[in-house]
């Protein structure tokens, strides 16, 4: 007699009988985005007076920037990947094209590794250039240039998979890493999948799953991959939604999976690249650093650096609202964060492999596996950087903010507790007593670096 399924298992179970309902969500949320990213676009740009409430293009900026991607952030951490299976309009489109396109197999080039650290830099990056928290013809470029990019690849390859979320998603990477944090799973029995093979399931032919984000299925072993959709709920008696510890991922097959395009995107991309997105507009460096090469190109007579000629798709330029970025504003841009990058970046590495090297003899694979106690620090900055965009947009709305600056401590603090924890218990895996201090002190010499960069833009700037 078999067990009575728990109520999570329960949950995975009824998604998976409810697909069609969810289907139809997913549509309406497509319809939602699309309306909020292409009428902003054909109204003026508002003015000083527009407030959530009385102005679409206000009323989209807040829902993109100041709810949708800092909590959809969130939601990797408390639900892993459920964004992604259940809502995430780009998802959906792919998927849609794939089961009506050419069906290609996927090529070699797309399989590479650092798609989800090049694709997630190029994008913050690009970003910055055109002002997208700001501009609503940016976000057209930005996220409708994303959907329109994954449709595309749906058309060309796959058949109802979503090649575009497993390999070339901007954000997939990191959703991935945040959702290693979620304290439930799609967990496999092992042993049941084996029985199927002989018994069938409920002693009926097993009808085959289709994983759209392309999981192997019975050798899945956490969330990265897995886009908590419901699907294979049940599937050979053998797969249910079950609670885990928050720690178990990183700790228990951390170093199983760790590689070292995950740490470069801790590291250079959420603690590098997104910090130096956050820095440069309230950076008094920045400023000191543009004055004084204008300075210097006047004096020399070299003018062009100094021409606001850019297109807004390169640039931001809206003379209207006298936001306009010269050649150097936008190249500073540029270095400011890439330079960011290389310092925070290559600190949070020296500090990873010198408690790499406390645990014992050199081993790449242990410095993987600390990095990705850093995620929820990383996950946590990036979360307040979005959030800033949210407590931007809601000042004009006179509304009471100071719980902002208390909120923010709290959350940090709470990530720096939780990073330390993860690399207490990866370090026992690896030495005890005293060098096992040592590793983790290593990884709180790291979360110091990073929490310098949120004093400087909240407490001190």
């Amino acid at each position: 007699m078999q067990a009575r399924p728990s109520p999570l298992a329960r949950a995975g179970l009824w998604m998976q009988r409810h697909a069609a309902a969810i289907r139809g969500v997913q549509w309406v949320v497509v319809c939602a985005y699309a309306f909020l990213i292409i009428v902003p676009v054909l109204l003026p740009l508002p003015g000083d007076a527009a407030r959530i409430l009385n102005n679409l293009t206000v009323f989209a900026q807040f829902v993109f920037w100041g709810i949708w991607w800092p909590f959809v952030l969130l939601s990797m951490v408390m639900m892993g990947r459920v964004w992604c299976g259940v809502l995430c309009p780009e998802g959906t489109l792919t998927e849609f094209a794939s089961r009506h396109g050419l069906g290609k197999a996927i090529p070699r080039w797309m399989r590479w590794g650092g798609w989800p650290f090049v694709a997630f830099s190029l994008t913050t990056l690009y970003g910055q250039m055109v002002s997208v928290y700001q501009y609503p013809q940016a976000v057209m470029v930005v996220l409708g240039g994303s959907t329109v990019a994954a449709i595309a690849i749906g058309l060309v390859y796959g058949r109802e998979k979503r090649v575009w979320c497993r390999y070339l998603c901007p954000v997939n990477g990191v959703f991935g890493l945040l959702a290693r944090l979620a304290p439930f799973r799609y967990k496999v029995d092992e042993a049941a999948w084996r029985r199927s093979y002989t018994q069938g399931e409920h002693g009926h032919r097993v009808i085959p799953i289709n994983c759209a984000p392309l999981v192997p299925l019975r050798n899945m072993q956490g969330n990265a991959e897995c886009h908590m959709c419901g699907r294979c709920a049940g599937h050979r008696d053998a797969i249910a939604l079950d609670w885990r510890s928050p720690s178990d991922e990183i700790v228990r097959v951390g170093d199983q999976r760790a590689n070292a395009w995950d740490t470069v995107l801790i590291v250079y991309g959420l603690m590098g690249i997104a910090i130096g997105g956050f820095h440069w507009s309230a950076s008094p460096w920045f400023v000191a650093i543009k004055q004084a090469i204008a300075t210097w190109l006047i004096d020399r007579d070299i003018m062009w650096p100094l021409a606001d000629n850019a297109p807004w798709f390169v640039f931001t330029h809206y003379p209207e609202h006298n936001d306009v970025f010269t050649w150097l504003d936008g190249g500073l841009v540029i270095s400011y964060m890439l330079a960011t990058a290389a310092v925070y970046g290559t600190a949070l590495l020296l500090a990873l492999s010198a408690g790499t090297r406390v645990l014992g003899q050199w081993r790449t694979v242990r410095l993987h596996h600390l990095a990705q106690t850093l995620i929820p620090t990383a996950g946590c900055g990036v979360f307040l950087g979005l959030s800033a965009t949210t407590l931007s947009i809601l000042r004009p709305e006179g509304l009471w903010l100071g719980w902002a600056p208390v909120l923010r401590l709290g959350l940090l603090t709470v990530a720096n507790l939780w990073s330390l924890w993860l690399a207490w218990q990866a370090s026992g895996r690896y030495a005890p007593g005293t060098r096992r201090l040592g590793g983790t002190l290593a990884v709180a010499l790291a979360l110091a670096i990073a929490d310098s960069a949120w004093w400087l833009m909240f407490w001190h700037w």
